[in-house]
């Protein structure tokens, strides 16, 4: 079982950019295929993107698309969210997400209900 911290939210203006990073422990991190959701008030979670267990892969909605990257260190068992060109819509709280599996195919993991485990989310807002 792994135990994920999100951290790097905050406050920025649109058009700025933030690094959101998920720590993991209790489980061997290379196991997992990783994903970034993200929930506003009211509203389902949404996928925002994956990477797999090795990072050679990673898969993205359409509305992050070119602005967001997806990075991992397996040796410092961290996750990263590189958001740039931040928009006044991207404002949410974003969670990362773990599911176990060096064969999970990435493309198929983009709701929820594909992620065994989750962290405790971290807020980011854009004003405009």
């Amino acid at each position: 079982q792994v135990h994920l911290v999100e951290s790097g939210g905050g406050l920025v203006e649109a058009g700025g950019s933030l690094r959101l990073s998920c720590a993991a422990s209790g489980g061997t991190f290379s196991r997992y295929a990783m994903g970034w959701f993200r929930q506003v008030p009211g509203k389902e979670r949404k996928f925002v993107g994956a990477i797999n267990w090795n990072g050679g892969m990673q898969y993205y909605a359409d509305s992050v698309k070119g602005r967001f990257t997806i990075s991992r260190d397996n040796d410092k068992n961290m996750l990263y969210l590189q958001m740039n060109s931040l928009k006044p819509e991207d404002t949410a709280v974003y969670y990362c997400a773990a599911v176990e599996g060096q064969d999970i195919i990435i493309l198929t993991t983009t709701t929820p209900d594909d992620y065994e485990y989750w962290g405790q989310g971290t807020q980011v807002t854009v004003s405009s």
